[in-house]
């Protein structure tokens, strides 16, 4: 007799370094707030963070500043071969076009400055479903009254990196 069984099915878009990023905006709100979520399928290494900021002037300016921002975290982490991920299409084409988008001019030139730092730069657009990680510590950030900035580090056992869990073993 055969037992059913439930299967989870992961969707995997890229391997190696991967940071989803999300930028959160409400018009009747004063702040805006940025998330990401970084993993490595190869490493299983894991870094989130978020951050809040003045409300800019609008939903594709606060995808951009989270970009901006992720891509900046991410070099400042020395992680160099990077696949972003977003689940707002706009963002994805005003990087891959960004004369086509002349008003976001000033933040794709920042993007461009950050991409040229990186040894592999690709950016993707994932469904939203997919980016509830980086789209959750947004939210989160946006709804806190005091600034905050953070990036922090997730281990998988006891708080501690995979070298001290496998020593001795």
């Amino acid at each position: 007799m055969a037992y059913p069984h439930t299967e989870t099915h992961v969707k995997i878009y890229a391997l190696g370094d991967i940071c989803q990023v999300d930028g959160t905006w409400k018009k009747s709100e004063c702040r805006g707030g940025l998330g990401l979520y970084y993993f490595n399928t190869n490493t299983l290494e894991k870094l989130m963070g978020r951050c809040n900021l003045r409300r800019g002037i609008s939903p594709p300016h606060a995808e951009l500043e989270a970009l901006i921002w992720a891509m900046q975290c991410m070099l400042n982490t020395g992680k160099l071969t990077m696949v972003f991920q977003m689940d707002y299409s706009d963002v994805v084409k005003m990087v891959s076009k960004p004369k086509k988008w002349s008003a976001f001019s000033l933040l794709l030139e920042e993007v461009d400055r950050c991409k040229r730092r990186f040894n592999s730069f690709s950016i993707m657009q994932i469904p939203m479903t997919e980016n509830t990680k980086a789209n959750n510590l947004a939210q989160n950030a946006r709804a806190l009254l005091s600034d905050v900035y953070y990036v922090h580090s997730l281990f998988q056992q006891f708080g501690f990196p995979s070298y001290f869990r496998d020593r001795g073993s």
